[in-house]
């Protein structure tokens, strides 16, 4: 039996949410994080392959991976590099993200850096479109990581995530597919296939990343749910409303939960519901990872509105 569910390799950042009154909310991001902690939340076993600086910002972010039970064998030092910071902004047309991770300690990463073992003990390994666009030898790393997943067995999931910010769409497209070519599951959003793909039909974007070899694909449309696609064919999960604050970190709520329940062995359709409904309640609060549910509200919100189509 694998001795972690998941292992998440990306960039922790330390988050500044702006509230109604003006005032900054400190908490801790970064989608790969978000995602480690949402599945621990709900119960999976996860640890997080990073580097961190020195800073107060790497030490606040170590003490919340403590207390959410993130294991921190892979988390490196680097010495004199900065920490990743991102404000959040709201606004009409939803919640703006401003970066402040140039040069930051996670964008050192390189392969060396990476342990094997680690990776093997874990049932999936999970990066994102963020962890290859942070810099060259972070986008080595990540696939130096898949190498050792799949060569031992553990299963990749994927997400797009893709952030024109850190870089164009004509070098993200390539990078991202070859990623998600060698994913068991690729989680992506509609937003994100419009921009990289320029295509607008969920069955397509679905098709798209089939056809590079996943083979399970979740395509996220915000209000109104998310497409599960595999070979054996499409289902819908329908929208849930909810009375959303800020939808900071709900993709990575969704993939965390996704995994968390795929680690249970619950159907991709199924774990996929679950999802959708764990994402919803995290648009209920401030923040990336404050408002991340644990299980017995998923549950409880499940019960009182299924939300499968």
């Amino acid at each position: 039996m694998p001795e972690l569910d998941l292992v998440s390799i990306g960039e922790p950042l330390y988050e500044l949410n702006r509230q109604p009154d003006g005032r900054f909310l400190p908490g801790i991001g970064g989608d790969t994080l978000n995602v480690a902690i949402a599945a621990a939340r709900l119960g999976s076993r996860c640890a997080c392959i990073t580097m961190l600086g020195t800073d107060i910002f790497a030490e606040e972010i170590r003490d919340v991976m403590g207390r959410e039970a993130i294991d921190m064998a892979g988390v490196r030092a680097a010495p004199g590099a900065p920490t990743g910071l991102y404000f959040v902004t709201h606004g009409p047309q939803g919640h703006v993200f401003t970066y402040r991770r140039t040069g930051s300690a996670a964008s050192l990463i390189t392969p060396a850096d990476l342990d094997d073992r680690q990776i093997a003990s874990a049932r999936v390994l999970h990066a994102s479109g963020i962890s290859l666009a942070i810099s060259a030898t972070a986008a080595d790393t990540v696939f130096a990581a898949i190498a050792i997943a799949r060569s031992h067995g553990a299963e990749v999931s994927f997400d797009t995530n893709y952030r024109p910010r850190l870089w164009p769409p004509d070098v993200a497209r390539g990078v991202i597919e070859r990623a998600a070519a060698q994913a068991d599951i690729v989680k992506t959003s509609a937003e994100d296939c419009t921009a990289l793909l320029d295509l607008r039909d969920p069955g397509a974007m679905a098709g798209h990343f089939l056809h590079l070899g996943a083979r399970a694909v979740i395509v996220t449309l915000g209000r109104d749910g998310a497409l599960v696609a595999s070979a054996s064919g499409h289902v819908h999960v329908a929208g849930r409303p909810v009375a959303a604050v800020d939808a900071t970190g709900a993709g990575d709520a969704f993939t965390g939960a996704l995994l968390a329940e795929r680690a249970r062995g619950v159907p991709l359709a199924e774990a996929a519901e679950f999802a959708n409904t764990a994402a919803g309640l995290s648009t209920l609060g401030y923040g990336a990872i404050a408002p991340l549910p644990r299980r017995a509200a998923v549950e409880a919100a499940l019960r009182s509105h299924p939300s499968r189509a």
